[in-house]
């Protein structure tokens, strides 16, 4: 009797364990596991700055936590290409840049399709992209900066946080517009590139205004314009490329928020409602906007048709300045 009991008890615990794992399969998202929210850049950059803001405030909102994953490797690709296989279950999400609209156009290998291997879920954040330099180079304006590198073409270097992200492509574009020729210095995120930038390796970059802002402000980089449509709030008193002369060159950079394809619209729905609710929160909004922020709140839908519009501009804009980014 006593073996049936130790049976019978043991026949009952796998019961109540298998029924345990089911109903936690059936819970609710996000109840079952912690969110990773991968970062595709080593920390310090764009990306990594506003998954560290928005995170906190959507956890809070959603009753789960979520944790940061920084999988920096070919200029964004290797974390987005990480998030585009993992399951769709909206455990797994990615930060990602405007890049991912430029680099199917620029003859690099791209291990997935935007369109096909990511379900959108929002925007975040736009940034506009500043041009900075060392202190101890001669040029003090973006004036000044344009007519050296003419007069100098290959002479100067400047960094980016890898091939094929916005920042290398801000340098090229203005090196073809410019008729002139930039040594580009890629490197593993921007927090190593804008290093090297203050120590003199390289000598400029076109870096986002959150990574370098704080470091103008020091003294420890020139600011000399923006790459983008109009100036900045934060710093009125610098020039666009375009009222120095550069005309066209918008290299303006946006950040969103991407799940695995096939994802269910109930959970994109329910993250999306988090973020914007995040980027409304009078602490999130104050936070990017110090940093040189505009948060752009939107629908999964709209995500999508900006991503669209976004591959046909810098389709025709690679194409048409004949831009090759060899890995």
């Amino acid at each position: 009797m006593a073996g049936i009991s130790r049976i019978m008890r043991a026949a009952m615990a796998g019961v109540l364990a298998a029924t345990a794992l089911g109903a936690a399969a059936q819970a609710p998202y996000p109840a079952q596991k912690p969110i990773t929210m991968v970062v595709p850049f080593a920390p310090g950059g764009g990306n990594d700055i506003l998954a560290r803001a928005i995170a906190p405030k959507m956890s809070q909102l959603l009753g789960q936590t979520i944790v940061i994953e920084n999988k920096p490797g070919a200029g964004g690709n290797l974390g987005a290409d990480y998030v585009a296989h993992a399951a769709p279950d909206g455990y797994t999400l990615v930060i990602a840049s405007s890049q991912i609209t430029m680099n199917p156009f620029l003859g690099m290998k791209v291990p997935f399709q935007v369109e096909r291997d990511f379900e959108p879920v929002g925007l975040i954040a736009s940034v506009p992209i500043m041009l900075v330099a060392n202190p101890a180079q001669p040029f003090r304006t973006l004036q000044e900066f344009i007519q050296y590198t003419r007069a100098n073409p290959g002479k100067l270097s400047y960094s980016s946080p890898g091939p094929g992200t916005p920042q290398h492509l801000a340098g090229e574009v203005f090196a073809k517009l410019n008729k002139t020729e930039l040594l580009h210095v890629p490197y593993r995120g921007t927090g190593p590139s804008i290093t090297d930038l203050m120590g003199g390796q390289v000598q400029i970059s076109f870096a986002t205004f959150a990574s370098s802002i704080q470091f103008v402000r020091a003294g420890k980089l020139r600011a000399l314009g923006i790459a983008g449509k109009k100036r900045s709030a934060l710093m009125p008193d610098l020039p666009t490329f375009a009222e120095a002369g550069i005309a066209g060159y918008d290299a303006e950079l946006w950040y969103s928020l991407l799940a695995p394809a096939r994802t269910p619209k109930a959970v994109v729905d329910k993250v999306n409602a988090a973020l914007v609710a995040a980027l409304k929160s009078p602490d999130v909004a104050g936070q990017l906007a110090k940093q040189g922020f505009e948060p752009q709140a939107s629908t999964p839908a709209e995500l999508k048709a900006y991503i669209g519009k976004e591959m046909s501009r810098w389709q025709r804009v690679i194409q048409d300045n004949d831009i090759k980014v060899a890995l």
